[in-house]
């Protein structure tokens, strides 16, 4: 979660599994999950 780094909270980590050589998800996956320490739901990128 990018917006908690930017606050200075903890982030907030989320696991799941992608089908890496699927034409349609050629760049990093994006989801809107919650964030228990901000309370709300943010948007979490993958990470490399």
């Amino acid at each position: 979660c990018t917006e908690a780094k930017a606050l200075g909270k903890p982030v907030s980590r989320y696991m799941s599994t992608r089908n890496k050589k699927s034409p349609r998800t050629p760049n990093r996956l994006e989801k809107k999950k919650y964030n228990p320490f901000l309370k709300k739901h943010t948007l979490h990128r993958e990470t490399r």
